[in-house]
């Protein structure tokens, strides 16, 4: 039996693996991990499946010329071949022509690793992560109010006690369920467009109209002030910048709100009066405030309110953002993030910089600099200038970038692609060079959720033979350019002991955390042996003076509205069934059979205006191109809106129609909210498969 962690969300719950006879695993809750005391979504509970997929990739495969078919190869063959062709591409076009695009789900030493192996091995500053299209817009805006990132600077079991929680922008009910548990006894407040399955146990929701949170946040802050609701002697005490952001919020009177958002001037003041009247109260944000063109901004603001009442760094409340992805906490820590080294240390910081190249054995100035954000790296590719080879650890940016038609094209372009992965992906189905890789139960490493907790990820069962570690990977890539092999080594442990070093000082510190002692898991950060902080800013906020910032904002439209042409707002999310980009949860037969096909919601009277029907087929169209769906009428939508999730393939990406735009602060595209329309399909014949997805 050995204790480890589901694979899926930020959470992480804590799972008991037992072996089988026949190979694999079963799933068994672990009642002991506070998180989730027991309970377990359906993924969690359906994990093995993916371990023996049919279609598990257990053998190299290379594509020996353009347009040729990949054939399987030894593992020397196919590292030979990527060696020689990464230093054949940088001696004709320099370090910055090949990149690096990682994952929110590798364990800290890969997402560590990937990092340096990026600056150091290759020297290239092309390097980001999916986590750019996840949590980059809260990470800036708690750095700015708080001075550090930390999903949750308090534990979730806090939210036990809570008599009132606000949740702007999450579904939690669907995306992360175990969750549930810690909020049964508080008054939820839930700001969605959509009457989500969250919003469905709400005592309030709040439905703006997307693109329109940032409104709604300064309309709240108005009443706040407005309403007497303003603590003065923690503004006085722990912040700084109030009445510069209140200049902005005054002009966010209520009738103003609702006529911008739709959302009703009673229903503000209640939200508003309940949160403010409750003794133990959270404001907690996700990826619907985030995803935005303005989503640093609407954290921001929602920030701001949670400052203006008093929440932050007190006992019993406070203010976070609920992670997403399974390592999407300690995967933009440690330096696989275009602008950050590791312990969430800046690039540009000549201290760090000196810090980290002392621990990796290099010369400061021979460690580039920041480089492009996600997006716009892969938007890059193969265009003049641009990287021509690209190396892809943890994830599927076939399926999941926006503009998704447009990065296939640019991925096609390249010279070399390279992706790692131990499913086929629609990624992997372009690679030229495809390495299959181990999954969570196979190997040992550490992760971080979503409140700073590090956690154990402990091996269960042996890999497919033929299957190689992520780390082993780095390391012999790095050997086949140049690098001494004890520089990158492919102990989990020894890379974790390196990691603490390296970490020491920053802002995320793990320097105090002893690998082998995370039975007992640590919160970071920890910069003493034994050191935990699972709270954070009881005494003060991490900026130099130990108090919270306010970061004036206003609103501002979404990059696309709905016009004649395109009349409707589109937006974005998950479901309970599927995770992230499917690549993994569309291979279990038992998720497959509750959401196993792209699906657009939309109002009955919507439905009716557009010629579309109940069950059948519809093209959802933007100015980037459409997507096939199935439709499902639900009446609680608004008329204006339609809803997609994001985890289908092929002519079923949602991100074949989102807008690429980005935030000026955070470079986060904007997923939420694009203007579409709705045309009607006919079935394909049953002869020729079908289906949307």
């Amino acid at each position: 039996m050995v204790r480890t962690h589901c694979p899926y969300c930020a959470l992480q719950c804590g799972t008991r693996l037992e072996a089988s006879p026949s190979g694999g695993v079963t799933v068994l809750p672990d009642e002991e991990f506070p998180v989730n005391a027991g309970r377990l979504c359906v993924k969690g509970w359906t994990a093995p499946g993916v371990l023996t997929a049919a279609d598990r990739l257990t053998a190299p495969l290379i594509r020996p010329r353009p347009g040729a078919a990949r054939q399987p190869a030894s593992w020397a063959a196919a590292l030979d071949h990527v060696g020689r062709e990464l230093r054949r591409i940088t001696a004709a076009s320099g370090p910055d022509a090949v990149a690096v695009f990682g994952g929110g789900g590798l364990t800290n030493e890969k997402a560590y690793t990937l990092g340096k192996f990026a600056r150091v091995a290759l020297g290239t500053s092309q390097v980001d992560y999916n986590g750019r299209f996840c949590m980059s817009s809260a990470a800036a805006a708690g750095s700015a109010a708080f001075g550090v990132d930390r999903g949750l600077p308090f534990p979730v079991t806090d939210l036990a006690q809570a008599e009132v929680v606000l949740l702007a922008g999450a579904n939690v009910a669907e995306t992360m369920p175990p969750l549930m548990r810690h909020l049964e006894g508080a008054d939820l407040i839930v700001v969605d467009p959509r009457r989500s399955a969250t919003a469905e146990r709400a005592a309030l929701h709040l439905s703006p109209a997307p693109g329109t949170d940032l409104a709604l946040a300064l309309g709240l802050l108005h009443t706040a002030v407005a309403d007497g609701h303003l603590d003065r002697e923690y503004l006085d005490r722990r912040t700084h910048g109030f009445d510069e952001t209140w200049r902005h919020a005054a002009e966010w009177w209520p009738e103003r709100v609702e006529r911008v958002t739709g959302v009703p001037v009673a229903d503000q003041r209640a939200a508003v009066r309940l949160l403010a009247s409750a003794r133990r109260r959270y404001l907690l944000t996700g990826r619907g405030a985030e995803q935005h063109s303005k989503g640093t901004d609407t954290v921001s603001a929602y920030i701001n309110l949670a400052l203006a009442l008093g929440l932050p760094g007190r006992a019993g409340s406070g203010y976070g953002c609920l992670t997403g992805q399974g390592n999407g906490q300690g995967g933009r820590e440690h330096g696989q993030k275009a602008d950050q080294l590791p312990g969430y240390r800046k690039i540009t910081d000549p201290a760090a910089r000196a810090h980290v190249a002392r621990v990796w054995g290099v010369d400061p100035d021979a460690l580039p600099g920041p480089g492009p954000s996600g997006y716009e790296l892969l938007d890059s590719l193969g265009r003049p200038g641009g990287p021509r080879a690209l190396l892809v650890f943890g994830s599927n940016p076939v399926v999941s970038a926006p503009a998704a038609r447009r990065i296939a094209d640019r991925l096609a372009s390249l010279d070399l692609l390279v992706v790692a992965d131990f499913v086929p992906s629609e990624t992997v189905e372009l690679a030229d060079v495809v390495l299959p890789v181990t999954q969570w139960a196979e190997e040992d490493g550490t992760m971080t959720n979503l409140e700073g907790r590090v956690l154990r990820r402990r091996r269960a069962l042996d890999p497919p033979p033929g299957v190689r570690s992520d780390l082993w990977v780095l390391r012999e890539l790095a050997v086949r350019l140049g690098q001494p092999p004890e520089r990158f080594p492919d102990d989990p442990r020894t890379v974790f002991a390196e990691l603490r070093r390296a970490s020491a000082g920053g802002p995320a510190d793990y320097s105090g955390i002893d690998f082998d002692a995370l039975d007992t898991p640590a919160h970071w950060p920890s910069r003493a042996e034994g050191e935990s902080t699972p709270r954070l800013f009881l005494d003060r906020f991490a900026h130099d003076d130990g108090r919270a910032r306010f970061r004036p904002v206003t609103h501002r439209d979404a990059a696309e509205l709905p016009d004649a042409d395109y009349p409707l707002y589109a937006t974005t999310g998950r479901v309970l069934a599927q995770y992230q980009s499917g690549a993994q949860t569309r291979r279990v037969p038992e998720l497959t059979a509750g959401a196993g096909e792209a699906f657009v919601e939309v109002h009955p009277d919507t439905a009716g205006r557009f010629g579309v029907a109940d069950g059948g087929l519809a093209r959802v169209v933007s100015r980037r191109g459409g997507t096939v769906a199935r439709v499902r009428t639900v009446a609680s939508l608004r008329t204006d809106t339609v809803f997609l999730p994001f985890h289908f393939p092929d002519a079923g990406r949602a991100n074949l129609i989102t807008n690429p735009v980005l935030d000026p602060v955070s470079r986060m595209p904007e997923f939420k909210v694009c203007a579409v329309r709705l045309e009607p399909l006919e079935e394909p014949p049953a002869e020729t498969g079908g289906g949307p997805s």
